[in-house]
């Protein structure tokens, strides 16, 4: 099939059908993102290397994903959708994000391997896109991923942990290390950040990212002291919730909002509602600093060059931190008021000093989020 599309050189581009295998249409603005970020790093390496690419995503809600991205998507749990869209497809990627863990659930596994290997037995070539692999308690997996890897054309990580965790599983085929998809995810329009202005009275904003994870809440209760401090200390700083998963991180974020004085309330704000990926980017660009327990709120924030403060849940938060130099200032486990504090307020004076510390690591962290990209438009390139 041709595409009508003319390339730079006027030759027509040739389109290759690619079936996207994700925690996708789930209104998790992280996974969202990632599917976005994929989407827009296929469509320009594809450009760049005469391809149109043509997406079908396999989604909880297809009517979602179609309304939200104007592609092609399928219902991922009816086998016929399924093996219609990889039939008809020149290949299957299967990522980004943390498909391959047992820690929520012994069916995750199976699931997205079974997905993989299905594509696999149709005889259409796989790509691993930037995964986060683990943890993965069940031994039995590791063979099972293993085999399935072993056949990819192409397989990425997004951590260094990842990588290792396949080569202890016996993996001997090339694995790259790159950034999570979400660090190349670029701005709809430029956001005007009001940080490092002159004026004393320009307030503040720290963006909140909070999530339910204890059962006795004791996380989110030392997230509100922290904030709680940091409202009564400075009268120029206001908060801004993000919940990135909905309903449930908004019903997090109103817990963390109840525990904060009245006195404050003013000065507090949710953003309600936002299901596009990149209209919650904009909202973290304007922040001045970022508190963030979703993994992509943090990267979100590096890529737009805004301050962090992670808060450690899972290990994967610890992975992307390190990658930039950085340690969570709290976990779950044992939540330290006083180091979110602090670092909140290191972070809201000194900005510039940050920004200068991180901004080449940021930089080349969005240069390699585009190289699994431009690895699948090579391979069928090639392929002629």
């Amino acid at each position: 099939m041709v595409s009508t599309a003319a390339g730079v050189t006027g030759s027509p581009l040739r389109t290759v059908r690619l079936v996207l295998s994700g925690y996708y249409g789930f209104q998790n603005s992280g996974d969202e993102a990632v599917l976005q970020s994929i989407l827009l790093a296929l469509e320009e390496q594809g450009e760049r290397q005469g391809l149109r690419i043509e997406p079908i995503v396999l989604s909880i809600d297809p009517e979602l994903t179609r309304r939200m991205y104007g592609v092609q998507a399928y219902h991922r749990m009816r086998y016929s959708e399924v093996s219609a869209a990889i039939l008809s497809s020149d290949g299957l990627i299967s990522g980004g994000g943390s498909l391959l863990q047992d820690a929520t659930s012994a069916k995750t596994i199976p699931y997205y391997l079974g997905i993989i290997k299905l594509a696999q037995l149709l005889g259409k070539p796989t790509f691993i896109y930037s995964q986060g692999v683990g943890p993965v308690n069940r031994k039995l997996f590791f063979s099972w991923i293993r085999g399935v890897f072993r056949k990819a054309a192409y397989v990425s990580v997004r951590d260094r942990e990842s990588a290792e965790l396949l080569s202890t599983m016996g993996l001997k085929a090339p694995v790259e290390i790159v950034p999570d998809p979400v660090m190349g995810l670029p701005l709809k329009a430029p956001v005007q950040n009001h940080a490092g202005e002159a004026s004393p009275e320009a307030r503040r904003t720290i963006g909140v990212s909070v999530r339910f994870w204890n059962e006795d809440r004791s996380e989110l209760n030392g997230i509100a002291a922290a904030l709680q401090r940091l409202l009564d200390e400075r009268e120029d700083v206001a908060v801004r919730f993000l919940p990135f998963h909905l309903p449930s991180d908004e019903k997090a974020s109103e817990y963390v909002a109840g525990k904060l004085s009245d006195a404050a309330a003013g000065r507090v704000t949710t953003a309600r509602g936002v299901t596009h990926p990149q209209d919650m980017l904009a909202e973290a660009a304007s922040c001045d600093v970022v508190l963030g327990m979703r993994l992509h709120s943090l990267i979100y924030a590096a890529s737009q060059k805004v301050p962090m403060v992670g808060i450690s849940y899972d290990p994967k938060i610890d992975q992307f931190l390190h990658r930039l130099g950085m340690n969570a200032a709290a976990s779950t486990a044992a939540f330290d008021v006083e180091s979110v504090v602090r670092e909140c307020r290191r972070l809201l004076l000194h900005r510039d000093e940050w920004l200068k510390e991180k901004e080449a690591a940021i930089e080349e962290l969005k240069r390699q989020a585009q190289l699994p990209a431009q690895q699948i438009c090579s391979y069928f390139r090639s392929k002629g």
